[in-house]
């Protein structure tokens, strides 16, 4: 089996506001966006982890996604110029996915034609919900009509593979509500529907004061069974735990996630992993990467705010299971061993006692989780705690 697969993340810090549910590090812009600081920032970053060992290898970058934040912030100058730079660091696959999240109450009209033509070829817009009075619950800036006009846009730019994220569990919502946002969600054709929860994150406002009328168990899993029935009649297959795409659209920067490959991660709040290869392409060791997340600490000197951490061998079985157990389709044995340098006997004793407890199944020499599994997969995970 190949080495991992190689991505690149950078991350974008800024939005116009703070949503209330949102625990990413995103922070609420109060000038201009610093485009040239950030973009300078970026490029240090780049140079500095680049220099280090861990990024002596020959891999083609498979991904790169701009995420934030809201990256749409960014002029589409600002973001062909992240782009060049990348490209003029990296070699990238012929076929490099190169996604950008944007929000719709942030697009200019026709921006998408030029985002288009700096590189991206994919495109995460974040709707959340087609209910109005819903999106001004969970504090977006934007309108049902907006995601619409969005929508619209990328197929005109020729960005037809395209993610719509929706929520569901909202604030007095039923399961004809939530159903509602999925057919609004397919009316507009996306390649993928990510499909999540609306979850009292720790320290957001919704989790010190949570919004009234919040849906009981039994009512968002009937949400979860009509929206997931819905999903699978048009075409879109769960191959995530919270993602539905059409045929050969899954996100391919999620499936290095997902399959325990690698990435470069770049500005403020950002993430990476990386695995030290030998030269047939085994793991010799793995480490992880993190940015400090404040955009101002991190703009000063991105080389003195980086911190690394070398992921022992207890913790990579827990790791690797964090990730690959989202999939539905489920891992085969030997990805366990080539990604993690384990014999797939560190993790035999917990993979049967999971499989005796109904979250996991072998079929076809592939384990993965029954929908029990998926369904709890918090339990599931912790069988693989050090």
């Amino acid at each position: 089996m190949t080495a991992p697969p190689f991505g690149v993340y950078v991350h974008f810090p800024w939005c116009v506001s703070k949503c209330p549910y949102c625990d990413f590090n995103s922070h609420a812009l109060k000038d201009a966006v610093p485009e040239r600081q950030y973009l300078d920032a970026l490029r240090r970053d780049l140079e500095h982890q680049l220099a280090s060992p861990l990024a002596q290898d020959t891999r083609s970058v498979v991904s790169v996604f701009l995420g934030g934040g809201t990256p749409s912030l960014f002029s589409p100058q600002a973001i062909g110029e992240v782009l060049a730079m990348l490209r003029a660091a990296l070699p990238f696959a012929p076929d490099v996915e190169i996604t950008m999240e944007a929000n719709p109450g942030t697009i200019e009209r026709g921006r998408f034609t030029e985002y288009a033509a700096a590189g991206v070829n994919r495109v995460s817009l974040g709707a959340q919900s087609f209910d109005d009075a819903q999106l001004r619950k969970l504090g977006r800036i934007h309108a049902a009509d907006e995601t619409r006009i969005a929508a619209a846009e990328l197929h005109a730019a020729g960005l037809a593979n395209f993610n719509l994220d929706v929520m569901y569990g909202l604030p007095g919502q039923d399961a004809a509500g939530a159903i509602a946002d999925i057919e609004a969600a397919l009316s507009l054709a996306p390649a993928q529907v990510s499909h999540y929860h609306l979850t009292l994150e720790p320290g957001t406002p919704f989790a010190a004061k949570p919004p009234p009328a919040l849906p009981d168990d039994e009512n968002t899993e009937r949400m979860l069974e009509g929206c997931q029935s819905r999903l699978d009649v048009a075409g879109y297959a769960r191959y995530e735990v919270s993602a539905y795409a059409r045929p050969g659209r899954e996100c391919v920067h999620n499936l290095v996630y997902w399959r325990f490959g690698d990435y470069l991660g770049l500005g403020a709040g950002a993430h990476g992993k990386r695995s030290l290869l030998d030269a047939a392409g085994r793991v010799r060791g793995i480490h992880r990467t993190e940015q400090v997340r404040d955009p101002r600490r991190y703009q000063r000197d991105p080389a003195a705010t980086l911190k690394v951490r070398e992921v022992d061998l207890a913790q990579r079985p827990f790791e690797f299971m964090l990730n690959a157990l989202r999939l539905t389709g489920g891992i085969e044995r030997s990805l366990f061993e080539v990604r993690t340098g384990l014999p797939w006997s560190t993790v035999a004793p917990q993979v049967e006692r999971a499989i005796a407890s109904g979250h996991l199944e072998i079929e076809a020499g592939r384990v993965r989780p029954t929908p029990r599994g998926m369904h709890f997969l918090n339990d599931l995970l912790v069988e693989f705690l050090p």
